[in-house]
């Protein structure tokens, strides 16, 4: 006996059954199998601020969220989250009934799409998109329509009449994603305008990802989309510590909105993780506290590390989409004499030593990403230099 089942039937249900394993899991590990520099998944390799390590050990210590937390969010980081956006962004949060605090950011979107859609709800995304929203529209019983952001002057943008005619009488939720990954785009002003326009317009629901709100350069600015007219009430804003902060293990999210949407997502929230995080909850609200200068100086690090890898990725022969925001930059492989990025990113640890993701598991449709290819630059510059030597190899094969 094997204690197997013995039905026919199979066991991963059908609204998963497209998922398999991430491609991150299948990258990281033929990283660590080929001893090659990884810059597929977007983690960083350094820590973030001493003083929020400390943060959390004096948590520990104290025996400050060794047990079970409140539900919605320790009071001390959904104050913080709150201040967090009034100081920014001029945008004010009741601390007890409008902050969440969830798992990730992952666990935020999940949260609110299991708590607003219901079956043969369209949701339209901006394509290519993380995959975890595909799966989580999938778990809600959600159809997702692809509204499809396009190379265009040297970076991806939005075409705003493909996003009007993309909304039917059954699209119930706009997933708006910027700064935008894996593409590095960041909505200008007017796109967002546009898009609060169009959801006022036909009544949607609006959630929105803003995970790298604090790693945007050049002239970029992030505008949360809740601050224009009409947003506030059918916004739900998802942010998150690990992008910012560079503790991406500790899975401190969170979920801002109306009263209204907040109760509603919570109701979905207690049911997933009910609560995580205790003591990282306590240090993260310090972070957010940390002066203007940590925040600049984050995004000045990390525009030049940008720097680096977008030069040497020039150099070893990518077309090179600068990224206005993120810590990805996507590629075309095709002046390499490529077109399929699953088999240039399966073979690359091979030819040259380093790791990426193609971007076509971004897309449904897998031929309008089947040329681009992601990498990751939030590591050591030393590690950036030694991947952009590495790759110098292409040019020789």
């Amino acid at each position: 006996m094997t204690g197997m089942t013995s039905t026919s039937r199979p066991l991963l249900n059908r609204r998963l059954a497209e998922f398999g394993t991430t491609i991150f899991a299948e990258m990281s590990a033929l990283a660590l199998s080929t001893g090659s520099i990884n810059l597929g998944q977007g983690f960083p390799d350094t820590d973030g601020p001493e003083e929020v390590r400390e943060a959390a050990v004096r948590a520990l210590r104290d025996g400050r969220g060794n047990q079970y937390p409140p539900g919605p969010g320790v009071p001390a980081l959904r104050a913080a989250i709150s201040a967090h956006q009034e100081r920014r962004y001029g945008l004010s949060y009741d601390v007890d009934t409008e902050v969440l605090v969830t798992a990730g950011a992952t666990e935020a979107i999940a949260a609110t799409l299991l708590a607003l859609l219901e079956p043969g709800d369209e949701v339209i995304a901006l394509e290519p998109y993380y995959d975890s929203y595909a799966a989580c529209i999938a778990m809600a019983g959600g159809t997702r329509v692809p509204v499809t952001l396009r190379p265009h002057e040297g970076s991806f943008r939005l075409d705003l009449d493909e996003l009007r005619d993309a909304v039917t009488d059954r699209t119930r939720l706009l997933l708006i994603n910027t700064p935008h990954n894996p593409t590095g785009t960041v909505l200008t002003r007017a796109e967002l305008a546009a898009v609060a326009e169009l959801a006022v317009e036909r009544d949607l629901l609006v959630v929105t990802d803003e995970v790298y709100e604090h790693l945007v350069f050049d002239d970029a600015e992030h505008l949360p989309l809740a601050g224009f007219p009409g947003m506030r009430e059918r916004t739900v804003t998802i942010g998150s510590a690990g992008k910012t902060f560079s503790f991406t293990g500790w899975k401190v999210g969170w979920a801002t909105g109306s009263r209204e949407l907040v109760t509603a997502v919570r109701s979905a929230k207690q049911f997933l993780t009910y609560v995580s995080s205790g003591p990282f909850q306590y240090a993260v609200a310090e972070a957010l506290a940390l002066p203007d200068t940590y925040f600049e100086t984050l995004r000045a690090d990390m525009r030049a590390k940008r720097d680096v890898l977008a030069a040497g990725l020039a150099e070893a022969g990518f077309e090179v989409f600068r990224p206005a925001g993120t810590y990805f930059i996507t590629t075309d492989i095709r002046p390499l004499g490529e077109s399929d990025g699953f088999a240039f990113c399966r073979a690359l640890p091979e030819r040259a030593g380093v790791v990426a993701i193609p971007n076509a598991v971004f897309y449904d449709h897998r031929e309008a990403g089947a040329p681009f290819v992601r990498f990751a630059f939030c590591k050591r510059t030393d590690v950036l230099q030694a991947a952009t030597d590495r790759l110098l190899q292409l040019r020789k094969g």
